[in-house]
């Protein structure tokens, strides 16, 4: 593999509640018993960059975050992780955003408090930078209202000053899935969505048809499919990767470590299959702890998997 670039990531930051081995999720006037619950650094945006920083990628944050214990949490969990912090300024004024995920064996549920991530704008992001960055990577996009206004602008800025970009939509809390995204992918190299997202997101019932409908000429897609591995559309070729066997402890934030997997290998020139190999490998080995980042992959460790897989 080539050397990295260093890749600026722009997104959400909160906490994360995650209650473990739920029976089932909880219904109106019940109470469900969990077998375990971690408070671990939260958000797509936070999972995907500490994954990277595991994987040994030069990483730069900057988000939205109260000046409060939440945010505190936050802002330690990433400069411990080697992130470059140095733009995060906790604000007095706004609370950090926390979730709270309930995992039971079959499936996750998130109930989320926006708070600070709702702030967060486009034109926060300055020049500098962009131009100190080789990669600029976005997720939640539905989730940051504020940012998603001028996510478009925010991307064809980063493409001038010669960056590559990528993003993961993350899920539509109002299921109105807008077709602005749609719009936005065309400043877009790399599209991370998983599937229900896809489907969502473009009005297919198929999965080959929706790859399809996000063909643009410009965008390359890979759709994460959970137990089922990966699929992408590339070259005109339907390929397919499955995940990895892993005896999974808890899924959340699967989807951002195969984010950090497949990027961790594209911004090195890997060829495409092996990107999707290593986005399945990052993601089946963060499920070995509770929590999005309590057991991300180092890049031994992927490797090691990559090799006793083939």
């Amino acid at each position: 593999m080539s050397s990295p670039a260093r890749i600026l990531l722009v997104g959400e930051i909160n906490v994360d509640f995650v209650f473990k081995g739920c029976r089932t999720f909880p219904e109106p006037g019940h109470e469900v018993l969990a077998d375990d619950f971690v408070m671990t650094p939260g958000s797509s945006s936070m999972i995907c960059a500490m994954g990277l920083a595991r994987l040994g990628n030069q990483v730069a944050f900057h988000g939205c975050l109260g000046a409060d214990a939440s945010g505190e949490f936050c802002f330690n969990a990433l400069r411990d992780a080697g992130i470059d912090v140095s733009s995060l300024r906790p604000d007095p004024a706004l609370r950090t955003g926390v979730t709270a995920s309930l995992s039971t064996p079959q499936d996750r549920a998130l109930v989320t408090f926006p708070g600070a991530m709702s702030e967060l704008q486009a034109e926060d992001i300055a020049d500098a930078w962009l131009q100190s960055a080789s990669h600029l990577h976005v997720s939640s996009y539905y989730l940051q209202k504020g940012l998603r206004t001028g996510c478009r602008q925010l991307f064809a800025r980063a493409k001038s000053a010669g960056l590559s970009t990528s993003l993961d939509p993350g899920f539509d809390p109002a299921q109105q899935w807008g077709g602005d995204l749609l719009e936005t992918l065309n400043e877009v190299d790399i599209f991370l969505p998983n599937e229900k997202e896809l489907l969502a997101i473009t009005g297919c019932s198929d999965l080959h048809a929706a790859l399809r409908f996000v063909q643009n000429g410009c965008t390359r897609t890979v759709v994460k499919r959970g137990r089922q591995g990966c699929t992408s559309l590339h070259d005109e070729q339907w390929l397919s990767v499955p995940a990895y066997p892993i005896h999974a402890i808890d899924t959340t934030g699967a989807g951002d470590s195969f984010d950090a997997g497949f990027l961790h290998a594209w911004l090195r020139d890997v060829p495409w299959i092996d990107c999707m190999r290593w986005g399945s490998a990052c993601g089946s080995l963060s499920t070995r702890g509770i929590g999005g980042t309590t057991r991300q992959a180092t890049a031994d460790e992927a490797q090691v998997l990559l090799r006793d897989a083939a």
